[in-house]
């Protein structure tokens, strides 16, 4: 059921940055403006990720699933109803929230209950049912920008989603033991959190921040990029953007099965690298099927790379208050998501879309290197 609920919690994740051509023209306004669609929502959410993990770690899981599904449910109607851009920016805040509410107790439950062997798994069959829905949104979303509105696609999801939401909250499987009891340990560490900022934990934060630069720069400025440089039209840009998820899928379980053969830290230096090799390529092909092809190679390893990385925030944090930990690292990873569209829009605006290629490839290089640094048991 956790990994349910991550699917209907993924299906907006990467609508809005999708939409950002067509808030462009219906809203009339720069590319700059327009990345306010992505980085106020992100920064906002980042209010709520170190209160939901203390709160992960001490209520019942399924409330905070149910919150989550509540959350998004409502505010995705508001979004297809609103024809004010500030309205819709605020209506995407309350959607961007459901993000914490969800991330930091439906992970922390899995790394409760799996097998430390089977932990790298589980996260890639979690992080594969988060890319179906990714995918299911996008194709949504472009299915009715083609026969109606973007506006029918925020409709069509609601009512699953909320109805989803009720359905957890009453679901026993959820309702465990472990699920919802403070630790001991937990309480000690909030006395002090400098116990939680180990140096190993401090390395993982920098590569996230560094790395998540670059490809939040990527996935913000693809679709625009399509339309832009590439002269796709904007349904045919969304809809290859919405390919990237399904493949996603299988990169999801590959990243996990490549995290529990060759351990979590390779297997994230591997991934990232050949992440960067496919978009030096991606940026030089124009041919509909040679891009499509191109970008599905670069999706597949853009997914793949979470599996190892969520493994890793498990293993270098404490087990009593994971809950806590998981959302100081996402937090970081949101303050970078939040900053990195607006960033990249004033470099595109200097030079040109291309320009967000080379951006996106030296960080993600960068973050490798610093992933170097980190002593992590094999």
């Amino acid at each position: 059921m956790i990994c349910t609920t991550h699917m209907f919690l993924e299906v907006f994740y990467l609508t809005q940055v999708a939409l950002i051509p067509v808030i462009i023209q219906e809203f009339h306004l720069s590319l700059l403006e327009a990345s306010f669609v992505a980085t106020v929502p992100s920064l906002a959410s980042l209010l709520t990720y170190i209160p939901s993990g203390l709160l992960a770690d001490r209520l019942s899981v399924n409330h905070l699933l149910f919150a989550s599904m509540t959350v998004e449910g409502i505010s995705v109607l508001i979004v297809s109803q609103t024809n004010n851009f500030w309205t819709l920016v605020v209506a995407l805040c309350f959607t961007r929230i459901a993000s914490p509410l969800y991330h930091t107790s439906g992970l922390s439950q899995i790394t409760r209950i799996a097998k430390r062997e089977q932990l790298s798994m589980a996260i890639g069959l979690h992080n594969a049912l988060g890319n179906l829905g990714s995918a299911a949104g996008v194709v949504s979303l472009a299915v009715f920008l083609s026969i109606l509105s973007w506006r029918w696609a925020y409709i069509f999801w609601a009512a699953p989603i909320l109805i989803w939401g009720v359905i957890v909250l009453m679901s026993s499987q959820l309702k465990s033991p472990q699920s919802g009891k403070a630790h001991i340990e937990s309480a000690v560490g909030l006395r002090s959190l400098s116990r939680l900022f180990c140096p190993a934990f401090l390395i993982f934060l920098a590569v996230v921040g560094v790395r998540e630069l670059g490809s939040t720069a990527i996935s913000t400025f693809m679709t625009t990029y399509f339309v832009k440089a590439v002269s796709l039209s904007e349904s045919m840009a969304s809809l290859i953007f919405g390919l990237g998820p399904f493949v996603g899928i299988v990169g999801s379980l590959a990243g996990g099965y490549l995290g529990e053969r060759a351990g979590a830290k390779k297997a994230l230096s591997w991934i990232t690298l050949a992440s960067a090799v496919s978009l030096s390529i991606l940026g030089f092909v124009s041919q509909l099927y040679v891009l499509t092809l191109v970008y599905l190679v670069y999706a597949f390893f853009s997914y793949a790379v979470w599996s190892p990385m969520n493994t890793m925030a498990a293993d270098v944090t404490p087990l009593a208050a994971r809950g806590l930990s998981y959302g100081i690292y996402f937090f970081a990873e949101g303050l970078i998501v939040s900053l990195a569209p607006v960033l990249a829009a004033g470099v595109i605006q200097l030079s040109g879309i291309w320009i967000v290629f080379p951006f996106g490839i030296a960080f993600l290089v960068a973050g490798v290197i610093i992933l170097q640094l980190l002593r992590y048991p094999k």
